[in-house]
C-alpha cells in the first residue's frame, strides 16, 4: 500500500523536509529517483526533451559510478542532480555513522555541488536528518506516481498523477528497471496532459 497524494498530516510532522515547491505559477517539478539506468534512464531523457522539460533526478551513487556515460548526459540537457545514497540506504534500517557515511560516498561519485537529497524510500531518521538539514535540502514529494507498483495498471497510475497534481507539485517517478513499464506509458502522457493546461516542467535549484 502506498499514497499517491502526501497528506497534510504526513507534511505537519516532517515540517522541515521539502513537500512541494509554493508557488501560483503553472510549474510541476518532476523527479526521478534511483539511475542512471543504461536504456531506461535515455529513454526518459528523450521524453523529455521531445516536450522542452527539465527535470530532477536523484542518483544512486554507485549506479553513477557503473554509468558516467549517462550520468554526463543528464548534466548535458541541463537537469538538475541530487543525492539518493551510493546504495539505495533504508535510513530506518541503517546506523546513523553508516548512512551519513554512505550519502558522502554519493556526493564523490557525483563530483558536483547540489544541495538536494532524497532519502530512499522516504525513510530516514529524525537523528540522521538533523544531521542532513545542516547542508541539504531534503526533497521528499507531494505526488507518488506509483510507477513502481505491479498492483496497479499503468492507466490508474497515470490517473491518479494526474489527479494530484498542482502548481508546485514535486511529481516522483523512477528511471528502474522495474518501474519502467508503468513509468514509459504515464511519462508521455502525463506530460502532454500538462503542457495543453499551460504547464512548465522545471528543474530545482541545486544550491
Amino acid at each position: 500500500m502506498f499514497l499517491h497524494h502526501s497528506p497534510f498530516w504526513l507534511k505537519a510532522f516532517f515540517p522541515g523536509f521539502v513537500w512541494h515547491i509554493p508557488t501560483q505559477e503553472k510549474k510541476i517539478f518532476l523527479t526521478f529517483d534511483d539511475g542512471p539506468i543504461p536504456d531506461i534512464t535515455e529513454s526518459v531523457l528523450e521524453t523529455l526533451a521531445q516536450f522542452k522539460a527539465r527535470a530532477t533526478f536523484f542518483c544512486i551513487g554507485n549506479n553513477v559510478q557503473k554509468h558516467p556515460d549517462i550520468f554526463q548526459k543528464l548534466l548535458d540537457q541541463n537537469h538538475s542532480i541530487g543525492n539518493h545514497t551510493f546504495n539505495h540506504m533504508n535510513g530506518w534500517k541503517t546506523e546513523d555513522d553508516l548512512y551519513l557515511e554512505n550519502i558522502k560516498q554519493c556526493d564523490t561519485a557525483l563530483d558536483l555541488p547540489t544541495n538536494l537529497f532524497r532519502p530512499p524510500y522516504g525513510r530516514i531518521k529524525r537523528s540522521q536528518s538533523r544531521v542532513v538539514r545542516k547542508e541539504r535540502r531534503i526533497i521528499m514529494w507531494d505526488v507518488l506516481s506509483g510507477d513502481f507498483s505491479k498492483e496497479i495498471t499503468k492507466e490508474v497510475c497515470l490517473g491518479k498523477s494526474i489527479q494530484y497534481t498542482r502548481p508546485g507539485s514535486i511529481v516522483l517517478f523512477h528511471d528502474s528497471v522495474k518501474a519502467a513499464p508503468n513509468m514509459q506509458y504515464v511519462l508521455p502522457r502525463f506530460l502532454e496532459h500538462f503542457i495543453n493546461e499551460g504547464f512548465t516542467f522545471e528543474a530545482m535549484a541545486m544550491k
